[in-house]
């Protein structure tokens, strides 16, 4: 066994644990954090249901980024789909035989990377371009969208330029869910992209990246429009209640 295959090995466990547990940190911290008042985002739903109904349309089609501005809406949507289709794409590296949902969403997957990398390119040039986004944009929004793109230019290579084992990989990606380490092939873009996944998958609950469940938690999202009927109460302000 190479130490590249055993560092690499290594990065990826460590990787794997650094966001689930920071997922599960982040996640119990969103559930523990009270919501002392009544704020949801008018014209809000006044039930259940509705919350319910709202929260789907944020979730699958960003409904108050469309009203909010169209082209940032656009750009936001484009790169969400297409990284949906490819991580459904590269999920026949870790399934055996492989899913049919995977199977299907491979002759799509690879155009689906150069859409990704142009949202992506998109989004960087309004924090760019933009005086009042400029103005806002923090070092690490600069080299967030750098990595995402940086992970996308990599994959496309090993498409277009640098054509890699995909069945080597696919044994060492196993080999990692079953313990069972396997060599992993030693390409440059190959490496690279590993590492760049490597490290988006250590920042990720660090990030701004933590907006896709932190929306669930959004009261002005997730509270019903009640206020009138029924008293809001925070389980802390129950209890001094009492």
């Amino acid at each position: 066994m190479s130490f590249l295959t055993i560092g690499y090995a290594l990065m990826f466990y460590a990787a794997t644990a650094l966001l689930v547990g920071g997922l599960v940190w982040k996640i119990a911290g969103y559930a523990r954090t009270p919501a002392p008042l009544k704020i949801p985002t008018a014209p809000a739903p006044v039930n259940t249901r509705g919350v319910v109904l709202r929260m789907a349309r944020e979730v699958a089609l960003f409904d108050s980024l469309f009203k909010s501005n169209k082209w940032i809406w656009g750009l936001g949507w484009l790169f969400h789909l297409t990284l949906a289709l490819v991580l459904v794409r590269h999920l026949r590296y870790v399934t055996e035989p492989v899913w049919s949902v995977a199977a299907l969403a491979q002759p799509f997957g690879i155009y689906a990377g150069i859409a990704m990398v142009a949202a992506l390119a998109g989004l960087w040039a309004r924090r760019v371009l933009v005086e009042r986004i400029r103005y806002i944009s923090t070092l690490s929004d600069h080299l967030m969208l750098a990595l995402l793109i940086a992970i996308g230019i990599t994959g496309i290579a090993m498409k277009y330029v640098t054509h890699t084992d995909i069945v080597a990989v696919k044994a060492f990606m196993l080999g990692l869910l079953y313990f069972d380490w396997q060599p992993l092939p030693a390409e440059p873009a190959l490496l690279v992209h590993l590492a760049l996944v490597a490290a988006l998958m250590a920042i990720f609950p660090a990030s701004k990246l933590m907006h896709a469940p932190g929306l669930f938690f959004s009261p002005t999202r997730n509270q019903p429009d009640d206020a009138r009927e029924r008293r809001h109460l925070s389980p802390w302000a129950a209890e001094l209640e009492r």
